[in-house]
């Protein structure tokens, strides 16, 4: 029971789960090795089949933003069914943070804006990509790409109207911290009438 650990102070009087996230977040960012920003992203299709997919979180606000294009498997999943859930799992600080919640489409114009921060290669291969379609070969892919920036030299990249931002606003979110001997700690938030509860869960 020596290395048991538990939720410090700061983390037990957290009222709003976006806050220690936050914290935890940075705590990620200095000691994670590889993608910090990198969380998986649960949704079902119309056969109520779950997808997941690995994507990363780009803004952090009311809710958690990432961009994709919206007539990829995911964005098709999300116009039919606005539930998703979320996860970001750090070993190098053995700590979990789980998203619940309607997922929505940003304004375009926030579209935009990270658009443009994005380097030229990534926008053309943004526009290039038929997201989820058949590709006969990696090959057709890289000719469409070179066809592509050969015809827009000297041309600013425009963002495609089908390469959007997403925002899942959580009704739930629940932190997960390891212990020795599976006392691992789980805190869960619950957003109900617009105020976040709180509980403790078994692992």
């Amino acid at each position: 029971m020596n290395n048991y650990q538990g939720f410090n102070k700061i983390e037990l009087s957290a009222s709003d789960p976006i806050d220690l996230f936050c914290n935890w977040f940075e705590e990620a960012k200095l000691k994670e090795i590889n993608d910090p920003d990198a969380m998986a992203l649960a949704t079902v299709d119309r056969n109520d089949a779950p997808n997941i997919r690995m994507v990363l979180v780009k803004k952090i606000d009311h809710g958690l933003v990432f961009f994709t294009n919206k007539d990829s498997q995911k964005g098709s999943e999300i116009a039919l069914n606005k539930n998703a859930a979320l996860c970001f799992h750090w070993k190098s600080i053995r700590k979990q943070v789980r998203f619940r919640g309607p997922v929505s489409m940003i304004k375009a114009e926030e579209s935009d804006e990270y658009f443009h921060t994005r380097p030229r290669g990534s926008r053309i291969g943004a526009i290039v990509s038929k997201q989820s379609s058949t590709l006969k070969s990696q090959q057709q892919f890289a000719d469409e790409y070179k066809s592509f920036e050969e015809s827009m030299q000297g041309k600013e990249i425009i963002r495609p109207d089908y390469w959007v931002g997403y925002r899942l606003e959580p009704v739930e979110v629940e932190f997960w911290l390891n212990s020795e001997f599976r006392l691992h700690q789980r805190m869960r938030f619950s957003k109900i009438n617009k105020n976040w509860e709180r509980e403790f869960l078994y692992p």
